[in-house]
């Protein structure tokens, strides 16, 4: 009788545990919350999370709340699919969110594909990202469009006609971004003087702004990330190499100023949104934004990760299901969605068709230029 109380008294235990855990629905998330590129996934990360609060308060999704599980990628590589794995496998998420870095998502996307997990990267805008599969999404543009706003920002407002690119070997986005700015600007007319790379973490660029500067190119596009950018105006500044320093999204971050200083005013970028520009929904998400986390700002990277949630959420909620495939297919049926960095349309590519905002340095703070429509 006694083994009899305890075997009961087990199997209630479980079917309560169960209970419990049928009345949420896990959705991961992958970030660089450490490592060279941290405030990438920080920012990321916030975004996520305060999108996932407003859901749950709003009553959740198909009568349930969302439980966010998130790992962190160390900025490293191999982290991704480590992390993703134990999301997908250990703790049974029904969608995986992440990451920012073109290269990570990468190496992630195939994971969720062979799972039929669907992933929603925030802001990675290689193109390969979403060729991965018909299970992977994005919400952000892609760097076919960000080199060409760059190329013809760089021909018709700096009115260059020689341009230096400079390249992370070691980065996907890097390598991308940079091809389709050089297809742009030498269809536009202008000449590439130099085509030089770097290893992403490195620490010395003397050699190759050396090279760079006697090539008198009238600018220097470095399609990299703000920990090797910040560095690279550093030392062109040292080396007397004075002309315009632009890039794109991946230079977003308060660290690009903090470490450059000086070095970066009058440098431009591309990027996803800004706070100073936008719709209503904008702005009441900046205002939740700084009330949630002690005043700060959100950058592009938290708004579109915010974003991601949602088109999560609404897919899950027009799919009546967490079911891989029914949320698939109405993540690629998502159309005139209303989010914080425009409207969301998603294409056969399972991308967007999105706007780009350019941003200059000025006084230590990122100004809003201009918003280029695709």
């Amino acid at each position: 009788m006694k083994k009899l109380f305890w075997s009961f008294s087990l199997l209630a235990t479980l079917l309560t545990g169960c209970g419990k855990q049928n009345d949420m629905i896990k959705v991961g998330e992958f970030a660089s919350l450490t490592g060279k590129e941290a405030t990438f996934g920080q920012s990321s990360h916030e975004g996520t999370s305060l999108a996932i609060e407003e859901i749950n308060t709003a009553g959740g999704v198909l009568g349930k709340k969302l439980e966010l599980l998130t790992e962190d990628t160390q900025s490293k590589a191999g982290e991704p699919a480590t992390v993703v794995n134990k999301l997908i496998s250990r703790d049974g998420v029904v969608a995986v969110l992440g990451e920012v870095a073109s290269s990570r998502s990468l190496e992630a996307a195939p994971i969720c594909q062979q799972n039929k997990i669907p992933m929603i990267s925030p802001s990675s805008t290689n193109p390969k990202v979403t060729e991965s599969g018909d299970y992977i999404f994005r919400v952000c543009f892609i760097d076919p469009f960000q080199g060409t706003v760059m190329a013809n920002f760089a021909t018709k407002t700096l009115k260059a006609k020689k341009i230096a690119v400079f390249t992370d070997a070691k980065s996907d986005y890097s390598k991308g971004l940079a091809k389709f700015f050089k297809d742009q600007f030498t269809a536009n007319g202008g000449t590439i003087t130099a085509e030089l790379d770097y290893n992403g973490g490195d620490k010395d660029f003397k050699a190759q702004l050396t090279a760079i500067k006697a090539t008198s190119p009238d600018g220097v596009f470095v399609p990299g990330y703000y920990t090797d950018v910040a560095i690279i105006c550093i030392q062109a500044k040292q080396l007397g190499l004075n002309v315009p320093f632009f890039g794109g999204d991946g230079w977003e971050s308060e660290k690009l100023v903090e470490i450059g200083k000086e070095a970066v005013e009058g440098t431009y970028f591309s990027t996803h949104y800004h706070s100073d520009v936008g719709s209503a929904k904008s702005k009441s998400f900046v205002a939740n934004y700084k009330k949630r986390f002690n005043g700060k700002t959100p950058d592009a990277l938290s708004a579109c990760a915010y974003d991601s949630a949602f088109v999560l959420a609404d897919a899950i909620k027009r799919a009546g299901s967490t079911e891989g495939l029914k949320v698939r297919d109405a993540l690629a049926a998502t159309k005139g969605l209303e989010a914080v960095t425009g409207t969301i349309t998603i294409n056969e590519k399972r991308d967007p068709v999105k706007a780009a905002v350019i941003l200059k340095v000025e006084n230590g703070k990122y100004k809003y230029l201009e918003t280029v429509n695709p």
